[in-house]
């Protein structure tokens, strides 16, 4: 047992780790950094100036437990229960889709339904998990339209609806971006892809331009936060703000000012702006480092995944974590309009951290077998 022990910790991707380790170090020092003074400014839930990383800390605890799960189980056990685990994800999206009227809304949409658990982070992973078995299965039939590109829209489909019907369409588009990579990779027929993407491109366009989904932060996008500086521009022009005061060093942990206008989401969607604000562009390049360095990882993982499911499990992991990130930076600097996107690890939030972690376990775990495999063992 020792010996399986010490041969598992061997064959860990250790830098994979003390990246994500480094990641979740400096977001529950942001956190407090980005929230002490909530309870300052007479926020009558906030009892005291830790409140909030005390209990991103618990999250992070649960979440770290997770890793140990997803390290120690062996990925090819999903592939097992891939129907049920389907099952359960659509059960729970249906639920929050159609139920989501008894439970408090985001204001960027999705459902919370206790403090910071949004059951949807759950859903994500399982959809990644069912996806990545179906196209290992249907390789084979990828090529054709009928039995490849056909259902494979329609699984994601399926998906992407339940969350947008949670108002939820950042989350939709960033499973259907994961999704996408994984479709691609495993050897989508490229006609059949390019139609695709243009579907996909509708299915995106038509809840902002038809139903009115998120319109009025993509016209404050288009306007500029100028046009409507004390309501609809208000997060985003005080978030450039604080880019724009950090400089090349920052102003120091703990002194940022932009916070104390960016209210309850200086701690979540805006916190990258507080890091950058803090800890200037040096500060600001080190994190954007620290997630390169981290899918640099991922997708060594995946390349040295020892079959084709774990490379596709490994590569939708990966995708979603920086897809998420990507996004997250990409508001926060007003590159595109404001989404509700957390900084993956980072930012407050118990179901995002929890599965962000989970999801370094798998990831481990699909590193170890690859090195198994390697090195002539028997998975």
């Amino acid at each position: 047992m020792v010996h399986g022990l010490l041969r598992r910790l061997a064959r860990t991707d250790w830098m994979m780790f003390m990246i994500a380790v480094a990641l979740l170090t400096v977001g529950l020092v942001m956190v407090y950094s980005s929230s002490y003074h909530f309870q300052l400014m007479g926020w009558a839930d906030v009892t005291s100036p830790t409140y909030h990383v005390m209990k991103q800390m618990r999250f992070a605890a649960l979440g770290l437990g997770f890793l140990v799960v997803g390290w120690i189980v062996d990925y090819h056990l999903y592939r097992r229960f891939a129907v049920p685990i389907l099952i359960a994800t659509l059960a729970i999206l249906s639920i929050m889709a159609f139920v989501g009227r008894w439970v408090a809304m985001t204001q960027a949409g999705g459902v919370i339904v206790y403090g910071s658990v949004q059951p949807v982070e759950a859903a994500k992973i399982g959809a990644i998990i069912y996806i990545a078995v179906w196209l290992e299965s249907r390789r084979e039939q990828l090529k054709q339209f009928s039995m490849g590109t056909a259902p494979f829209m329609l699984i994601l489909g399926s998906v992407a609806g339940l969350i947008m019907a949670q108002r939820d369409l950042s989350t939709a588009v960033l499973l259907a971006a994961t999704a996408t990579v994984m479709f691609f990779v495993a050897g989508a027929n490229m006609k059949h892809f390019a139609l695709y993407l243009i579907f996909g491109a509708l299915m995106v366009a038509i809840p902002i331009f038809v139903f009115g989904y998120g319109h009025d932060r993509y016209q404050i996008w288009v306007e500029g936060p100028y046009s409507d500086p004390t309501a609809k521009g208000y997060q985003i022009l005080h978030s450039l703000r604080a880019l724009s005061l950090g400089g090349f060093s920052g102003v120091g942990l703990g002194q940022s000012g932009q916070k104390m206008f960016l209210g309850r989401f200086s701690h979540t969607d805006f916190i990258f702006a507080i890091i950058a604000e803090e800890f200037g562009f040096l500060g600001s390049v080190a994190v954007i480092g620290l997630y390169a360095l981290w899918v640099w990882r991922g997708f060594t993982i995946a390349r040295n995944a020892p079959d084709m499911y774990g490379r596709l499990l490994a590569i939708g992991l990966v995708c979603w974590t920086a897809f998420q990130a990507t996004l997250s930076i990409a508001v926060a600097t007003n590159s595109v309009p404001v989404t509700g996107t957390v900084l993956p690890f980072m930012s407050y939030g118990g179901s995002s951290l929890v599965s962000a972690l989970g999801a370094v376990g798998i990831l481990l775990n699909i590193s170890r077998s690859g090195q198994q495999v390697k090195s002539g063992g028997v998975r």
